[in-house]
């Protein structure tokens, strides 16, 4: 039986970076256990949404309300959100010059357990979830020593952050265009590794994409068509297949 309360619920959202207003009345509910999708044009506002829900300090809140298992979450900083069990995936993962996959975890880890007032894991607990999670996406352990996407591929780059969300043990992960730039082996091992965090129905899935393709390998419970900074239209997993065939112009009466 499906809780009433959504795990993430989005009200009129109206948000704006430079001044210039993005997000336009945005309402979306997700409730634990569902995948759901966005797709839409570039400047649509994709973009814009994860990193508003995330709380993103270049974008600002203009009206309405984000509610993360029903509390408020509008006023609380990007570190107080993750704790809470919130993840975003970026686009471009940024690169940390002399900081290891190893120890920029233990400190997430940590500071995610001390919000929890849990005392930290020792050495062994630590490792052991390391190697479980790096089991799930397919990396070997040497990739723990080297520093957070430093070199990477564009393959590593994405799968590392499916292992960061793994790792956390987040509950809701937003996911913002994970296939972009994955040759099909890549992208098919990532989308192996969520489908399997996923197969419990214990965490929830926002996939932020512009095509059909990874749409075939997670299959989502609902997609949303962003345009002009809304959700126009929302449909099951087979709306991938109509966009596919007549692209976005079909959707014309209902931009606004």
């Amino acid at each position: 039986m499906k809780n009433n309360i959504p795990l993430l619920e989005v009200k009129n959202l109206h948000a704006q970076v430079d001044e210039v207003e993005i997000l336009k009345g945005v309402n979306l509910s997700i409730f634990k256990g569902e995948i759901h999708a966005i797709m839409g044009t570039n400047g649509s506002g994709k973009s814009t949404l994860s990193k508003i829900i995330a709380g993103h300090p270049s974008y600002q809140l203009i009206e309405g309300e984000i509610l993360f298992k029903g509390k408020d979450i509008c006023l609380l900083d990007p570190e107080s959100r993750s704790h809470l069990g919130l993840f975003l995936a970026f686009q471009y993962p940024v690169e940390l010059t002399g900081v290891n996959n190893e120890a920029f975890l233990k400190a997430a880890v940590t500071a995610q357990r001390q919000s929890k007032d849990l005392p930290p894991l020792n050495s062994l607990e630590f490792t052991s979830l390391l190697l479980e999670k790096l089991k799930l996406v397919k990396l070997d352990k040497n990739f723990l020593a080297r520093n957070v996407n430093e070199g990477f591929s564009g393959g590593e780059k994405k799968r590392n952050e499916i292992f960061q969300f793994a790792v956390l043990d987040s509950e809701l992960a937003i996911l913002d265009e994970t296939d972009s730039g994955l040759d099909i082996d890549a992208l098919k091992s990532i989308s192996n590794a969520i489908n399997e965090l996923m197969a419990k129905k214990a965490k929830s899935i926002i996939l932020i994409t512009h095509y059909k393709r990874l749409l075939e390998y997670i299959k989502p419970d609902f997609i949303h068509v962003m345009h002009n900074g809304k959700i126009i239209k929302t449909g099951d997993a087979s709306l991938a297949n109509t966009l596919e065939e007549k692209g976005y112009d079909w959707l014309k009466p209902n931009f606004k």
